[in-house]
């Protein structure tokens, strides 16, 4: 499935009109109708009071079409307009022409009686809101600003299913300037909108599903069109590396994971399980000599290379024990729990010119140790995998965090292809991005996994599957996926509070089972 923005939606119903033949008053027709089937499914009440508030523009065109076929069915809708009449042209017209030629009912806001849409709305089962849809340009001006307010005064206690887009919130960057609507329930027209993924959008649409109205989604192929896609779980399964019935642990690939020190021992711990319980067949734990006897006493299971140190982190001479190794592995992943060190840059450096080509993960303080020298991973032969959270995608650019959530899809994109590497933007929708230009969001993950640890355990999950020989694309999304879902999933039954990272592993055991 792909995710849309507003310029490319607009091509996709411009070509379905222009080139397929199809008006747009029956596309219009369409989308209020399935609005209509999704209320139906949304209530067990026989008879709900159902109160539309429709804006000027072809979202509220979606409006009248609602209410005109609710009355249909029998249902009382109550049906506010929140626009001069004479201002509203095009498929909305005609719509709204349609509904008034058939002499139902209509109340169209004035100064005078927003009182009464305020009572009104108190009286509500379900209020739709179909005010201004995907072309919102800025903050709301009056009075539908007042009007989204009072509206909002009843979320969490009302069903409030909004038409397309939350009114308020850019499709394009989920970004609310003001007043936006929050949504129990978000019905989209084919596909799902980049704002419901990105800044202030997740906040406002609550559940949300794309309908089809018929405007076939080939068309994203036929014009050409960039659009980045959602992880679904066919695509996450699909992504996940074949086991051969028949392997042994030499099938499944030999990670290592290079990282600890003194003051974060159980960040490598954590990735060497996640490595193991998602497949490989190997994994060796390269840490610092001084905290061996902690490491080993809770991984007995990981091969282990205690390494020299220097005050609790890895000393320069570790690199001529390791180097010689290296070339045993399938994947390296380097940075859980490493810390920040004096002479650590000219570490990583060294770190880089003794291996041999094989795929890397890069995370935590390894990337921070990167910072400065980025342009010497276009030298590095094999593939490079970054996984930063805001905060360290912000070190490596120089930029504020704000600057890199505003702009997550972009920053994604371009620090791809400028440094020839795979990214994971972490967040509570993280972001995929390829040297390709391909983009993936990651429609899952919650608060359940904002602890310590949860970042160590995505790395050496995605380690394990391109150790295992999943291509660095398709590791990163079945590790997204699995990753983000265990943490959904654990917290039904252990709390948004108590998910601990060991919890999260055995949540990713758990799927893989299942999928």
């Amino acid at each position: 499935m792909f995710v849309s923005g507003q310029k490319e939606m607009q091509k996709m119903d411009q070509y379905t009109i222009e080139q397929l033949g199809l008006p747009g008053v029956v596309l219009m027709e369409n989308a209020g109708a399935r609005v209509v089937e999704e209320i139906l499914k949304s209530t067990t009440n026989s008879n709900p009071k159902v109160m539309i508030l429709a804006g000027g523009g072809n979202n509220g065109g979606d409006g009248f079409v609602i209410a005109r076929r609710l009355f249909d069915l029998g249902f009382q809708p109550q049906l506010w307009l929140l626009a001069d009449p004479e201002r509203i042209n095009g498929d909305a017209k005609l719509h709204l022409d349609v509904y008034l030629n058939r002499a139902l009912p209509l109340i169209q806001l004035q100064k005078n009686n927003i009182n009464i849409l305020q009572d009104e709305l108190s009286n509500a089962d379900i209020i739709i809101d179909a005010i201004l849809g995907t072309g919102v340009n800025g903050p709301v001006r009056e009075p539908l600003k007042d009007v989204i307010s009072l509206v909002n005064t009843y979320a969490g206690k009302k069903m409030i299913l909004s038409v397309d887009i939350p009114s308020g919130v850019s499709s394009d960057t989920g970004i609310v300037e003001g007043e936006a609507i929050k949504a129990s329930k978000t019905i989209t027209f084919v596909f799902p909108k980049k704002g419901f993924f990105l800044n202030q959008g997740p906040q406002h649409i609550g559940e949300w599903k794309a309908v089809d109205i018929s405007v076939p989604p080939s068309i994203v192929e036929k014009l050409g069109l960039e659009m980045p896609k959602l992880i679904t779980e066919h695509l996450a399964k699909a992504a996940i590396p074949i086991r051969p019935k028949h392997g042994h642990k030499g099938t499944f690939g030999h990670a290592l994971i290079i990282g600890g020190s003194r003051q974060y021992v159980g960040a490598p711990i954590f990735s060497a399980k996640a490595a193991l319980h998602s497949g490989a067949g190997l994994v060796s734990l390269a840490i610092p000599e001084t905290i061996y006897p902690i490491v080993a006493a809770q991984n007995p299971e990981s091969l282990l290379l205690p390494l020299p140190d220097e005050n609790g982190h890895f000393a320069e001479s570790a690199i001529d024990e390791l180097g010689p190794l290296l070339h045993h592995f399938d994947c390296v992943g380097v940075g859980p729990g490493i810390s920040r060190f004096p002479n650590g840059e000219e570490w990583m450096k060294s770190l880089f010119s003794r291996l041999t080509n094989q795929p890397i993960v890069i995370d935590a303080d390894a990337l921070y140790l990167l910072r400065n020298q980025m342009d010497s991973l276009k030298n590095y032969k094999g593939v490079v995998i970054m996984t930063p959270h805001p905060g360290e995608m912000s070190t490596l650019l120089n930029i504020p965090v704000k600057e890199v959530e505003e702009n997550r899809l972009e920053i994604a994109r371009q620090f791809t292809k400028e440094h020839s590497l795979y990214l994971l933007l972490k967040g509570h929708r993280s972001v995929i991005a390829a040297p390709s230009g391909e983009l993936y969001i990651n429609p899952h993950g919650h608060d359940a996994l904002g602890k310590g640890g949860s970042g160590d355990i995505l790395t050496g999950l995605i380690a394990s599957f391109v150790a295992q020989g999943a291509s660095p694309l398709h590791a990163l999304i079945s590790a997204s996926y699995l990753h983000a879902r265990a943490g959904e999933e654990r917290a039904k039954e252990l709390s948004h509070y108590g998910v601990m990272p060991f919890d999260i592993i055995d949540g990713v055991k758990r799927l893989l089972n299942e999928i």
